[in-house]
C-alpha cells in the first residue's frame, strides 16, 4: 500500500430529482512509473500507480476510467452524473499494487 494516499471527494448534499450535478474528485498518490531510480541504492523505484477508478450511484456504473503510467501525480477528475432518486455515491480508486481505496458521499433529494 502506498503511503499517504487520501482520496476527497466533493458531491453536492442535495439535488432535485433528474438534475445533473457536478462530481469532483482528487486521490493524492504519488504515481510512482517503476523508472526512476532511488537516488541512495540505485535501484529502481516499484510502479505503483492507480490504474483504475470507478463510480458507482445505488450500484449502477457512473464512471468506468483506466489509467495508465503517464497519469500525473494526484488524478483529478470533475464529471456530471445525473441524479433519479436519493442515494449514495461510491468511489473507488484501484492500485498497482492490490490496494484499493474507496470514498462514498450520500445525496438526497431537495
Amino acid at each position: 500500500m502506498a503511503s499517504g494516499v487520501k482520496p476527497r471527494v466533493k458531491v453536492p448534499k442535495s439535488a432535485a430529482a433528474g438534475s445533473a450535478i457536478t462530481i469532483k474528485t482528487l486521490i493524492s498518490h504519488k504515481m510512482e512509473s517503476g523508472r526512476r531510480k532511488d537516488k541512495k541504492t540505485g535501484e529502481l523505484i516499484p510502479r505503483s500507480i492507480i490504474n483504475r477508478f470507478t463510480c458507482e450511484f445505488n450500484g449502477q456504473s457512473v464512471v468506468d476510467i483506466a489509467m495508465e503510467t503517464s497519469i500525473s501525480t494526484n488524478p483529478f477528475f470533475q464529471f456530471d452524473a445525473t441524479v433519479p432518486e436519493a442515494g449514495e455515491f461510491k468511489f473507488t480508486w484501484y492500485d498497482d499494487d492490490g490496494s484499493v481505496y474507496e470514498a462514498a458521499k450520500k445525496v438526497k433529494i431537495a
